[in-house]
């Protein structure tokens, strides 16, 4: 198990880190096989073809010399399974359950969008102005409010980012909890993360990850930048 240094100074800094481009070739290459792996474990009804490419041994990496399978992966969500967040249950629990979830059911939390409190949990959960959360996830301050007063969904560009946030925080808490560090014990994820996205990262362009996650390419991009704290940042 890798032991990181959760020093607040040294955490800021992740960005100036990255793991090997090799490394990161390697894991985006083996991620559809292990997509294939875990939705297989599901159980879940419902099939979707995944090409896995395997390079036949003793030969060059050229696209004629690979071999293509394509394997059956149970993606769909089972029924009484999805994830919904639950203002009673608060931020934790939701995270939590954001982590163990198929790609299926978190495309079916952006089909559908979350709950509007969850802005308001989140604002606290992070230490960040709920002013500020609404700018992040790109919705108007008084339109925000008009959801939260009526209990309505955040559905669409507004309510993807508003998950997003929900799984950097489930990264950035799973590399606490794969730590060894004594510094892992009682550190407080959720504000360090509330710092974190305001601050401008060198592997960002100098920009802060809070500006980008509004965009699913930002958001990629911010949590590859996250992602490299345990991806060989502080090995």
């Amino acid at each position: 198990m890798m032991s990181i240094n959760l020093d607040e100074a040294k955490m800021t800094n992740l960005s100036e880190k990255t793991a090997p481009a090799k490394a990161s070739a390697m894991r985006r290459a083996v991620q559809p096989a292990t997509a294939a792996a875990v939705a297989r474990k599901s159980g879940r009804a419902g099939e979707a073809d995944v090409m896995v490419y395997q390079q036949g041994a003793g030969h060059s990496k050229t696209l004629e010399e690979s071999v293509v399978k394509r394997v059956k992966v149970n993606m769909a969500p089972g029924k009484g399974r999805s994830i919904t967040y639950v203002h009673s249950k608060g931020v934790d629990a939701f995270v939590t359950r954001v982590a163990k979830a198929t790609p299926m059911e978190i495309v079916e939390v952006e089909r559908h969008g979350i709950d509007s409190i969850f802005l308001k949990d989140l604002s606290k959960y992070m230490d960040v102005p709920a002013v500020r959360i609404f700018d992040i996830v790109g919705i108007p301050k008084a339109t925000a409010e008009k959801k939260v007063a009526a209990k309505a969904l955040i559905a669409g560009a507004g309510g993807q980012a508003a998950l997003g946030l929900a799984r950097l925080l489930a990264i950035a808490k799973g590399i606490v909890e794969n730590s060894t560090a004594a510094e892992a014990k009682g550190f407080d994820v959720a504000k360090w993360l509330g710092h974190w996205i305001e601050r401008p990262q060198p592997a960002l362009g100098g920009r802060k990850p809070a500006d980008l996650i509004g965009t699913p390419t930002g958001l990629d991009m911010v949590t590859r930048v996250l992602g490299a704290v345990e991806s060989g940042a502080y090995q």
